[in-house]
Order: C-alpha cells, then structure tokens, then sequence
C-alpha cells in the first residue's frame, strides 16, 4: 500500500487547489488537481466515471501496479488507442504491437485470457481491423471491473481522496 501511495504522493498536495506541473512534448505543461472529496466520491458510482477522469485513471493505474497486475489497464487503454487509428498501415503494426505486448505466451505484459480468445486474436491481426482485440478487451474491462475497481474503491488512497478536509484558522488567513 504504501508504495503505490508514494507513487501518487505528488497529486496530494495541501488543498485541492494545488498542482503539480509535469512537462509535456513540445515543452507544454500539464496541469493536475487533486479532485474534490465529492468528484472522487462520483468514481465510485461507476467504473467509466473513474476511467474517464484523468487523475482517476492515473490513481486506478497505481493501484493496479500495486497489485501487480497493471498490463490489464494498460491493455485496456492501448486497445482504446488502436480503436482510434485511421491509418490501414498503423492499425497492422498496432496490431501486432499489442499482440507481442499483450496476448502471445511469454509476451512481456501478458494479460490472462482463455486460449480460444488468444487464437481467434492471432487470426484476426493477420488483416487487422478495429474489433480484433474487443473480446478480449471487454474480458480484461469485465475483470478489472469486477475484482480490481471494488478493492481501489476500499484502498485507504481511495477512502482518503473521499474524505472532506476541515478548515483550520490558519487556512481560512484570520
């Protein structure tokens, strides 16, 4: 626990308004808040709340690491990216990335699905379309879901986040 919590020490920062400046390509800054008690109370309304909101996922994501199973959102999310490529070229490399990555035995980040969905993937990226990876992604989202969303949901960073900080005095500048 503690070292996922380190991990995301710099998103708690003193107050919700504060920020932590991270460099972006292009010499861009990015900007993250920590969420108000009540936006991180809406994550557990429903998995897509927490996966749509940037410090959620990046939260969930360290949970996850914590865990020791983190190539499951990272499939999840490189299958989202995929499922936006235009390009009939990138969509094969793509492809065949998120194969080697994700889906063949031994690969690096392999994620854990039955070998008849591991079979019809390795058919289907031979001619590559957007749906080649969506069984195997909604078993991955219906696992994180199901397991892993429930147990970031009770993890002390989560119920910390969730709580109202009160005003001291000195807060308040009187």
């Amino acid at each position: 626990i503690k070292d996922w919590k380190t991990r995301l020490s710099y998103f708690l920062q003193n107050s919700s308004n504060s920020t932590k400046m991270k460099p972006k390509k292009g010499g861009k800054h990015r900007t993250y808040f920590r969420p108000s008690p009540e936006e991180a109370q809406l994550w557990s309304e429903a998995f897509d709340e927490l996966l749509a909101n940037k410090y959620g996922l990046a939260a969930f994501r360290a949970f996850l690491k914590s865990e020791f199973c983190e190539e499951n959102i990272e499939f999840w999310l490189a299958c989202e990216d995929f499922k936006k490529t235009k390009s009939p070229q990138k969509l094969t490399s793509k492809a065949k990335k998120i194969y080697n990555d994700f889906i063949e035995k031994e690969a690096p980040k392999e994620i854990n699905i039955d070998f008849q969905t591991k079979n019809m993937i390795a058919q289907n990226i031979q001619e590559a379309t957007h749906t080649c990876f969506s069984a195997a992604q909604k078993r991955v989202y219906s696992l994180m879901e199901n397991n892993s969303y429930p147990r970031f949901l009770e993890s002390e960073f989560y119920q910390e986040l969730c709580k109202k900080t009160p005003i001291t005095r000195a807060a308040q500048g009187t």
